[in-house]
């Protein structure tokens, strides 16, 4: 996974408002669609047609369907319908769960702003793409990991999204060819952001950018090696817990830990890992 690799700004802005969004959005999605669908069985359509994306209207002052728009479920039939449902949530809270709620709320957002803004452009937009690309970007970061297609046949995350991206871009030529332009342009938005927010994995993927080992896990690894090397040297303890002076020949079953916190590299005994003043040096 690429999430520890990278740490671009889109992560330096969930750390520093980790409260930002809404906790089980998609919780709230889901029950939107199933709603609104369901309604729209009984009454030909009028709340569809009420919340749907529409250019005009929204010049008009309908400007409720820049976000309503969402709510506006593809499938009819109340069978698939719920199922999709099911399915939005299901991936929806797999990646908040992995991401983080500021994270996955902003990745949301952002995926509603630019169909929109695409959307005001060519006079389309479809909330479709914005939820295939949640699964897009969870077949990113479990591509090994397999589901049941169909309920019945095994197959990995990464060649079920790349199925769905050639359904996509067949369907997108299928269109282009048709001259239904606005209609072909639709998935570009979503594809967009996803590459906004899986830019680290394909970055490093592309070799644009280098894999960094974190700096305290290398400054871990050379306190190991020093200490080793001066144990070998002097024939004596390993470890020594700079608190109460507790060494590994002392205690062999007693736990030695390094502190990040600490200006240096100080051991401390499993006792006094928690427990002990960080040593600053300034």
């Amino acid at each position: 996974m690429y999430r520890n690799d990278y740490y671009g700004p889109i992560d330096k802005f969930c750390s520093k408002h980790p409260r930002f969004g809404v906790t089980n959005l998609m919780l709230y999605v889901a029950i939107g669609q199933a709603a609104v669908g369901l309604l729209s069985l009984f009454s030909q359509n009028l709340f569809s047609l009420l919340f749907m994306f529409s250019g005009p209207a929204i010049l008009r002052g309908e400007i409720w369907r820049l976000a309503t728009f969402v709510f506006v479920p593809k499938v009819t039939n109340p069978f698939y319908l719920l199922l999709s449902c099911y399915v939005i949530f299901w991936t929806g809270q797999m990646l908040e769960r992995e991401w983080g709620t500021a994270k996955f709320n902003l990745f949301y957002l952002c995926g509603i702003v630019l169909s929109d803004l695409l959307g005001l452009a060519v006079g389309y937009a479809d909330i479709y793409y914005i939820n295939l690309s949640i699964f897009l970007v969870i077949a990113t970061l479990y591509g090994e990991a397999q589901v049941l297609f169909m309920f019945v046949i095994p197959i990995k995350m990464k060649w079920l999204a790349l199925i769905d991206v050639v359904l996509i871009l067949v369907d997108v030529v299928q269109r282009a060819q048709a001259g239904l332009w606005f209609a072909a342009l639709a998935p570009l938005a979503s594809f967009v952001n996803y590459f906004i927010f899986t830019w680290g994995f394909w970055s490093m993927k592309l070799g644009f950018v280098k894999r960094r080992a974190d700096p305290q896990v290398i400054n871990f690894k050379r306190a190991k090696r020093l200490a080793e090397r001066k144990a070998k040297e002097t024939g004596g303890f390993l470890h020594k817990c700079a608190v109460c002076g507790l060494t590994d020949q002392d205690d062999p079953n007693m736990e030695f830990r390094y502190c990040s916190k600490c200006d240096g590299y100080y051991c401390y005994c499993a006792n006094h890992i928690n427990n002990h003043i960080h040593i600053r040096q300034d």
